[in-house]
């Protein structure tokens, strides 16, 4: 049988698309096809589906709920559940759940909670050093003392000194035991030798998610104990940390007191960050991290993180507006490497330790610096010490347009700076801002 015009224009357009890597080809296609106007649940079909009035929901909560219970179990037995059904929501009752591995969570489901009162707190941490060699291939470890450990604790493996068998940084569960020595859920994959000086800690993210997609959580409070835990680097873990996921929407959540990051998320695309509440936590409130395409991070507050805002590596087209980011230890917000084509819009950032927003140098490249972004709108109040820098532009950073915002202190001037802009940058457009209250309204170090 032969094909059709419209055949050959809807094959041509994939195989286009099949061959250049573009979307152009799916484009053509789809307007070439007829509108859908009566969506159906059908097999297979990932593109379209009917907006079903109800959806499975399972609570878990101390009583009085499809599955009770008060730690991370019972809540990672109601993702699980939903997970296998398809999709569905669940809903976290009000209560404090003590937590001593993350919930895993699960693709196209919906994690809500009771607000203020449905909290996740982390327990405390318990850490000990390796006495026995293990190699990369084992699935198992010996520590010195097993004090302060369970079965199905989530725990870090580190190695102190990489030059020892590789650099370790690992994220496993303890599912068996014998005395001292524990089965892990999976195999190590790399060294992990007592010459490195290595650990092992009960340290996690409260909620987890890798390579996963379509999630909704709302409506919850994290708590990670920052007093009772070690640091906890947000390329791994953070009250909540995601890897590889698309379309994750966080809304209504309060993230507090973590020893690392609020919220991180790596390689992660469409994200959307709404209305969060991010603080006390010891280095990022949010983190948008390495290669994240698109994110969306507006009405939030961020106060007393080490960092409000860090733009992470290769973060592109991404929105941060009508954010509140108040007190950070350092930076209210940093951009640098390769993090092109965002918008900063509407924000205010007030009481910054160091400085209000840096464009970071970071030297690793030919052309790795933040460059086309615009920052416009913004209110940047009593940034740093004596020396603070409300908008410093550093390195070889490009193509930058900072306009209409107000930059203010309220303090004696000092040898404070409005905005600076370094001996390498090019084309830095400085239009309409107000700048008030500065020993240096604008330094401009390539004169």
């Amino acid at each position: 049988m032969g094909l059709t015009q419209l055949d050959r224009r809807r094959f041509l357009g994939s195989s286009l698309c099949a061959a250049t890597g573009t979307c152009a080809g799916m484009a053509s296609l789809a307007k070439a096809l007829p509108r859908v106007t009566n969506p159906r649940a059908t097999s297979g079909d990932q593109r379209f589906e009917p907006a079903w009035s109800d959806l499975l929901t399972i609570t878990v909560g101390p009583a009085k709920a499809d599955i009770v219970g008060t730690t991370e179990v019972a809540i990672q037995a109601a993702v699980d559940y939903v997970a296998r059904l398809g999709s569905g929501t669940v809903k976290i009752l009000p209560g404090e759940y003590r937590c001593r591995n993350s919930v895993f969570l699960a693709s196209k489901i919906r994690v809500v909670g009771s607000g203020a009162d449905s909290v996740l707190l982390k327990d405390p941490m318990a850490k000990s050093e390796l006495v026995e060699d293990s190699d990369w291939y084992d699935q198992e470890i010996t520590l010195s003392s097993s004090d302060g450990f369970r079965l199905g604790d989530g725990v870090f493996l580190t190695v102190a000194k990489p030059d020892a068998g590789g650099i370790v940084n690992l994220k496993r569960t303890l599912v068996a035991r014998d005395g001292n020595r524990f089965k892990l859920d999976r195999p190590l994959r790399k060294n992990v030798w007592i010459s490195g000086e290595s650990t092992c800690a009960t340290l996690f993210p409260l909620f987890s998610g890798e390579y996963l997609e379509d999630i909704v959580i709302e409506n919850l409070s994290f708590d990670g104990n920052r007093e009772n835990n070690e640091n906890l680097n947000g390329n791994y873990g953070g009250c909540i940390w995601l890897q590889d996921c698309n379309r994750v929407r966080m809304t209504d959540l309060t993230v507090r007191n973590y020893h690392g990051d609020g919220i991180s998320w790596q390689i992660c695309h469409d994200v959307v960050v709404e209305r969060c509440h991010s603080h006390d936590n010891v280095d990022l409130g949010l983190h948008p991290g390495s290669g994240s395409q698109r994110p969306l991070i507006r009405n939030n507050t961020l106060e007393r993180n080490g960092i409000g805002l860090f733009w992470c590596w290769g973060v592109k087209y991404g929105l941060a507006e009508n954010n509140r980011i108040v007190d950070s230890v350092k930076h209210g917000m940093t951009i640098g490497h390769n993090d092109t084509d965002n918008v900063i819009r509407n924000n205010e950032i007030i009481g910054s330790g160091i400085g209000g927003i840096l464009f970071r140098d970071p030297r690793q490249g030919k052309d790795f610096w933040a460059n086309r972004n615009l920052v416009e709108r913004n209110r940047i109040v009593d940034s740093g010490g004596d020396e603070g820098i409300a908008i410093d532009v550093s390195g070889q950073t490009k193509d930058v347009v900072i306009a209409d915002n107000e930059i203010l202190d309220t303090r004696a001037p000092a040898q404070r700076v409005g905005i600076r802009l370094g001996t390498e940058t090019k084309n830095i457009s400085l239009t309409n801002n107000t700048i008030k209250g500065f020993a240096t309204p604008i330094h401009d170090l390539r004169a």
